[in-house]
Formats: structure tokens, C-alpha cells, sequence
């Protein structure tokens, strides 16, 4: 294996003037409203977390830092072709274009044309550069209408992408915080780049990340705390026993790939969740919305008001509740 690197970037970083292209094999681009609405909450309830009107833009530097996941990237002839995080760029993509038509006739912008665009020779061309994608992506830009008709699949994800984008993003961040939320996301939000310089290097990594060494889930992960909780062995291994012969994880597991985590969330909202968040300045995230995105996290945090103080309460969660 040759030379790899891996490097934290802030989003203007990894995008400013660089060119990224997509093999023609991995091309489609996939994402649905769901994940689109989850990155938006994730984003701005972050932001949002933080942010105070009374607060001079450069305050935003102490805001906290989010991270976006990881890409992988393989070099080929000075070019930079996506292996891995292809959907996630796209939509960030997708986000900058909205973001900079919000901006527009606004005395205050900041300037994100150069992460979306780069000029050489007088042409224009964006940095995520798929050619079927092209048309689409200049009416997007331009806020042009765009005919659909006979268009692939990545097109017509890519059009109403841009729509669910424009849709689920905050009311109240369209204001005096845009700027602010801007600043944030170009300079707090970090991705991990990896590079490789041979499409076999990049996709060792990517099925080493994927295949060996997969990320716990975060049902893995409300599982192990759980189980961490019970101090009584004899008990920890039932509950563990529990957990692992229920048919349904596997049943669920085989419907679908975001099923389990979907259940979850459905099943811990329903019986816990009395606040979501409110669609003003300076609103937190509440019980609803910290469930839909970090549902492990939530119950962790939330466990004496959930009734998991001792260690009877845990093996109680598991035996009764989670088998009900």
C-alpha cells in the first residue's frame, strides 16, 4: 500500500477551489427527504444550541465544533475521485446553493461561491463535477427552473433534495442569523479526509471501515450501556441472553437498513418524548428531537427521569420493557 493521509477539514477547507469528480460506476446519488431532514436538524439544532442575537459574528469562533463523518478519497492524475461520502458531499453542495440564495439582496453575505464554483480560463464549473448532473446543478444555482422529464435517478434526487433542503431549513435562522449559521458551518463543521493515490488503496480502506471494524450502531450502542448498568453477572448475561435471541432485532435488521434505529426511536418517542424543539431563536433541542438523531446519547442522559437510577431499574428496561 502507498502513501495514505487522513486530515481534519473545516467544509471551507476540503471544498475551497477543489475538484472532486465521481467514477461513472458509483454515480447515482441516493439520498431521500429522510436524511436530508436529518442533517438539517442535526446542523442548525447544533447551531442553533449556541447561538444568542446578542453575540458579535466573531464570537462564533467559540461556538462548538460538529463532525460531519469521514471521505475517502482516491488521486488519480492530479484529480480527486469520491470512493466513500459522495452523498454527504453532494448534499453539503446542496446546501451551500441554498444557503447563497438565501443570501441574496442581503447587505451582509458571505461569500461561498468559490465552494460551490471555481472559474478556470473564464469557464465555470462546479466543484463536485458529475457532467449528467451539470444542467440541473446551474439551474439550482442560478434559481432557475428545472424540467425533470427523462432525467436519472441522481437528477431527480438531486432536484428534490434541493427542495426538502429548502423546506425543512429553520425559519429562524433565514434572519439576522444566517450569516452566523454560514460562518459556523464553513468554519466549526469538520470532515475527516482520507487520501489515497490508487483506486485499490482507497477501496481497501473503504471496505476496512465498512466490513472490518464496523462502527457500533447506535441500538450496539443503547444495548452496551444498558447491560454496563447491571451489576449483578448472572443477571447482565439473562439480559444479554434476552437481547440477542429476540427475533425481532433480526427481523428488523432484514427489512431494512434504517429499520432498527426507525423502531427505536418510534418506541422511545412514544413513551418518553413531552417537548420537541420550538421553531424560534435560541431553542434547544428537546426530548423528540435528540431522540430522532441520538437516541443512545438521550437515554443515557435522561435515565433518572426514565426511572434508570439502579441497577434492578436496567435489567427491568431490558426484561420488561424492551420485551413488551
Amino acid at each position: 500500500m502507498r502513501e495514505i493521509l487522513g486530515k481534519s477539514q473545516t467544509v471551507r477547507e476540503l471544498l475551497k477551489g477543489v475538484k472532486y469528480s465521481i467514477d461513472y460506476y458509483q454515480r447515482e446519488y441516493k439520498w431521500q427527504d429522510k436524511q436530508i431532514r436529518e442533517l438539517i436538524d442535526d446542523l442548525t439544532g447544533k447551531f442553533l444550541e449556541e447561538y444568542d442575537p446578542s453575540h458579535a459574528r466573531n464570537k462564533v469562533a467559540d461556538y462548538p465544533h460538529y463532525f460531519l463523518g469521514s471521505i475517502i478519497i482516491s488521486k488519480k492524475e492530479s484529480a480527486s475521485y469520491i470512493v466513500d461520502g459522495q452523498q454527504r458531499l453532494t448534499s453539503l453542495s446542496l446546501l451551500l446553493i441554498l444557503l447563497r440564495q438565501l443570501q441574496k439582496n442581503r447587505l451582509e453575505q458571505v461569500n461561498i461561491d468559490e465552494l460551490i464554483v471555481s472559474e478556470k480560463y473564464g469557464q465555470k464549473s462546479f466543484n463536485l463535477h458529475v457532467d449528467e448532473r451539470t444542467p440541473c446543478m446551474d439551474a439550482l444555482f442560478n434559481g432557475d427552473q428545472f424540467d425533470l422529464t427523462d432525467r436519472t435517478e441522481s437528477v431527480q434526487n438531486l432536484y428534490q433534495r434541493y427542495q426538502d433542503l429548502n423546506q425543512y431549513f429553520p425559519e429562524e435562522l433565514r434572519g439576522d442569523a444566517l450569516p452566523y449559521f454560514i460562518d459556523w458551518l464553513l468554519e466549526n463543521v469538520h470532515l475527516v479526509e482520507i487520501t489515497a493515490y490508487s483506486d485499490d488503496d482507497a477501496y481497501t480502506i473503504f471496505e476496512t471501515m465498512n466490513d472490518r471494524g464496523l462502527s457500533l450502531s447506535p441500538t450496539d450502542m443503547l444495548k452496551g450501556y444498558l447491560l454496563a448498568n447491571i451489576d449483578d453477572g448472572t443477571k447482565r448475561t439473562a439480559a444479554n441472553n434476552l437481547w440477542r435471541e429476540r427475533e425481532r432485532i433480526r427481523e428488523l435488521n432484514e427489512a431494512g437498513k434504517e429499520v432498527e434505529p426507525d423502531c427505536f426511536k418510534a418506541w422511545l418517542r412514544s413513551q418518553y418524548a413531552s417537548k420537541i424543539r420550538e421553531r424560534k431563536k435560541n431553542a434547544k433541542a428537546e426530548d423528540f428531537d435528540r431522540i430522532g438523531t441520538e437516541f443512545h446519547r438521550w437515554l443515557r442522559d435522561a435515565s433518572e427521569s426514565v426511572g434508570l437510577e439502579h441497577s434492578a431499574d436496567f435489567y427491568r428496561f431490558i426484561e420488561r420493557d424492551f420485551n413488551f
